[in-house]
């Protein structure tokens, strides 16, 4: 995993435009910014949170449980590398 001193910003379609700062995970992120986003990976489910990316790059702070495809992230584990723009699920 690379050092994250970075802020980023996260386009969200339908949603808004808001700023990631180190230390959280994109689903963190969201939930401070009062964005619903449907997750079960804190009882035990991987997967709900998956979201499409439209744009940008992320980097998986652990490794997904969940199969994604491509053009899918987890918002639960992962961080922002870069500006991004994303479709939430």
């Amino acid at each position: 995993m690379s050092k994250n001193n970075d802020s980023f910003m996260v386009s969200i379609k339908d949603h808004k435009t808001v700023q990631h700062t180190a230390s959280k995970t994109l689903l963190e992120t969201i939930e401070l910014h009062q964005i619903e986003v449907q997750y079960h990976c804190r009882e035990g489910y991987c997967g709900a949170c998956r979201s499409k990316l439209i744009c940008g790059k992320v980097e998986y702070t652990t490794d997904p449980l969940a199969f994604i495809d491509d053009d899918e992230i987890l918002p639960c584990c992962c961080i922002p590398i870069s500006n991004i723009e994303i479709k939430l699920g």
